[in-house]
């Protein structure tokens, strides 16, 4: 029997029809069903549905062949976190907006639970970044499968960003930040900072600056096997880090040390759907909306 282990967000009260449907399909296969009591709250008290369960997931310390995110990258990344290093593949279901990570829409849940069923689809794994830093007193060691940012505080000053890699001095950023991007998180934030789209299986890292002061600075992509030591300096005596979103703020006398993390998250993929689908897909590609 498949163990299958369901996580989703509580934004998608007006998708109960389809969270119904994914649950009597996961019945259908027999599948032995955990999921995240949040998410099971969520639905009992907002959507009135009672989905039939073996175990409710309470922390991170449970197992699945599984994991199913239903949601947007957002939940997916949430996901991700809970799943760690337990090289629990992850499917994502597209209930939110774009979606690069959980990229099977709600017109292909039925294909998609179905290939599922008869193991009919591919793992690819995606590397992580490493953050290790004090935050409150304590050596704390943060994973992020998008990026990790490093961001001024306040809306008016910039923030002067110092990298070292591998022991050589690289830049002295000022900036509003900089981004630290995986190949998995070149669609995002980077994205959006101009940064360059690579693959998924690329072995490279983007160092994306946001708002920099001078226009020759530029992003730079680095091979994955990069040490990175940062520090910075502002008129507000801290910055923020921001790691997959959850947000830290952190001391300018603070180092950080980025790398590549010990172990990989695995995405299950439809066969007969790419990356590159995704790319035309999701950034509409070759479309021309004036028709």
């Amino acid at each position: 029997m498949i163990v299958i282990a369901v996580f989703g967000n509580s934004y998608q009260s007006d998708k109960e029809n389809h969270l119904q449907y994914i649950f009597e399909r996961l019945n259908s296969i027999n599948a032995r069903i955990l999921i995240d009591s949040n998410f099971y709250h969520f639905l009992k008290e907002k959507t009135g549905l009672n989905p039939s369960h073996s175990e409710l997931i309470v922390d991170n310390d449970f197992r699945a062949d599984i994991a199913l995110s239903i949601g947007g990258d957002g939940t997916f990344l949430r996901t991700a976190e809970k799943v760690g290093d337990k090289n629990i593949p992850i499917l994502g279901i597209n209930t939110g907006r774009l979606g690069f990570l959980a990229d099977v829409t709600l017109g292909d849940i039925d294909n998609a639970l179905t290939e599922l069923d008869k193991n009919d689809f591919r793992v690819e794994e995606r590397t992580l970044l490493q953050l290790e830093m004090d935050h409150n007193g304590q050596k704390q060691i943060f994973n992020a499968l998008n990026e990790i940012a490093i961001l001024k505080r306040d809306n008016s000053s910039m923030i002067t960003i110092h990298v070292d890699i591998n022991g050589d001095y690289l830049n002295s950023y000022e900036a509003d930040g900089l981004v630290i991007a995986t190949p998995t998180g070149s669609t995002a934030y980077s994205l959006s900072a101009g940064g360059p789209i690579l693959a998924p299986q690329a072995s490279n890292f983007v160092l994306c600056p946001v708002a920099p002061h001078s226009l020759t600075t530029r992003p730079l992509v680095i091979t994955d096997s990069c040490m990175l030591d940062i520090r910075t300096s502002s008129r507000t005596d801290a910055f923020q880090v921001a790691v997959d979103g959850h947000s830290y703020t952190v001391d300018t006398d603070q180092m950080l040390h980025i790398s590549k993390a010990p172990y990989t998250i695995k995405v299950i993929k439809r066969n007969h759907y790419t990356f590159y689908d995704t790319l035309r897909d999701k950034l509409m590609w070759g479309a021309d909306k004036r028709f």
